[in-house]
């Protein structure tokens, strides 16, 4: 797996969103994805998974670009948006099974996700009947179903109570053992527990790019060095 980025700038009438962003991803990362509100960190995902035009640069995806190839190259991305658009009035099982005839894999590859993201006690219900938690899990079980190559998942457990977030923790981690994840959040400790390499946007730009222990430097901890490279005002 390789996704290479170059050069991307994307554009909303007169505001810069992403400023010439260039980046190199391989294989078996977990990438923490930082920045404040408004950054652009949702505007580069979004590019990537092909659901905002490329209008400035370009990506590369295993040696494709996304625009030339964007069915083939969505077949081996996983994405679990912020607001996890979920079919509410769906069954669990049924909405799952939706989503795997879309990619035509197999009755049993559905229920080993949902044994593995751990929503077997809730598969016969409805999806508008569950918790936020259980509502998180069967988003990340659609964005693993097909087994991508590469998984992106903005604030997964955003709202999910302290047990929730250490389960879907480990389910991440595990995840990354084989596959590539880049993973945007607020939350440090999750980045510290989670993630092999930090990427931190400022104003449409890259300010860090680095592994936890070269992010962190000379700070006590990682809040430090993020307050820190957030609170310089970057010259266009």
């Amino acid at each position: 797996m390789s996704l290479e980025i170059k050069n991307l700038t994307k554009k909303f009438g007169e505001q810069t969103a992403l400023h010439n962003i260039n980046l190199d991803i391989h294989k078996n990362e977990i990438i923490g994805l930082l920045g404040p509100n408004g950054a652009g960190k949702s505007t580069l995902m979004k590019s990537i998974v092909g659901a905002l035009k490329i209008e400035e640069g370009e990506i590369i995806f295993d040696g494709k670009n996304i625009t030339e190839n964007e069915t083939e190259v969505k077949k081996n991305i996983g994405f679990l948006p912020e607001n996890n658009p979920l079919y509410l009035e769906m069954y669990v099982k049924e909405y799952l099974q939706f989503v795997a005839d879309i990619h035509q894999i197999s009755k049993e590859k559905v229920d080993e996700i949902i044994d593995l993201v751990g929503i077997t006690p809730e598969k016969s219900k409805k999806i508008s009947q569950l918790s936020k938690g259980y509502k998180q899990r069967v988003g990340l079980a659609q964005a693993i179903l097909h087994a991508p190559d590469l998984l992106i998942l903005d604030e997964p457990t955003n709202g999910l109570d302290p047990n929730q977030i250490l389960e879907i923790r480990n389910v991440i981690k595990e995840i990354g053992k084989e596959k590539t994840v880049i993973l945007s959040t607020h939350i440090m400790q999750e980045v510290e527990a989670l993630c092999t390499r930090v990427i931190l946007i400022h104003q449409g730009n890259i300010v860090q790019d680095a592994d936890i222990a070269d992010f962190k430097g000379k700070f006590n901890n990682l809040e430090e060095a993020f307050a820190h490279y957030t609170s310089v005002k970057i010259e266009d």
